[in-house]
C-alpha cells in the first residue's frame, strides 16, 4: 500500500518505520506517471519490509524545498530516520529491487560512524 505523505504525516511516518521509500513526483510529470506502477508495484511485493510513500510536490511544497527536490520524479530512501538513497530519474522495476536489497543489508552503525565522521571533517 503506497501513502501518501504531507508536511503533517511525514515525520510520524519516518520515525515509525524502519525503512521508507519516498516517491516525489507531480501529477503534471510525465516520466512521474510512468514510474507510479513500478513504484506501486514494489509497494505490494515488498509491503512487509518498507513503507512506500508519494510526496505531490505540487501540494507538499514545503517538503519538496526542506530535501531540496530540483527534478521529479526524486526517489529517497530512509533506514531508521537517515537518507540512505536520493536520486531523481525513473529506476526500472529490478533496480528498484536491488537498491531495497542493498538498503536492507546495509550496516546502519558503518553508516553512522561514516556521518559522523564527515561532519568531523
Amino acid at each position: 500500500m503506497v501513502m501518501e505523505a504531507t508536511k503533517e504525516n511525514f515525520a510520524d511516518i519516518i520515525d515509525n518505520n524502519d525503512i521508507v521509500v519516498v516517491d516525489f513526483w507531480a501529477p503534471w510529470c510525465g516520466p512521474c506517471q510512468s514510474f507510479a506502477p513500478i513504484f506501486e508495484a514494489a509497494a505490494e511485493t515488498h509491503k512487509d519490509s518498507a513503507a512506500f510513500v508519494k510526496v505531490n510536490t505540487e501540494e507538499e511544497q514545503e517538503l519538496a524545498a526542506h530535501f531540496q527536490i530540483r527534478s521529479i520524479p526524486t526517489l529517497m530512501v530512509f533506514r531508521e530516520q537517515i537518507v540512505v538513497f536520493a536520486q531523481p530519474g525513473v529506476l526500472p522495476e529490478s533496480a528498484l529491487a536491488k537498491l531495497l536489497e542493498e538498503v536492507k543489508a546495509l550496516d546502519m552503525d558503518d553508516v553512522r560512524r561514516e556521518i559522523a565522521q564527515q561532519k568531523a571533517e
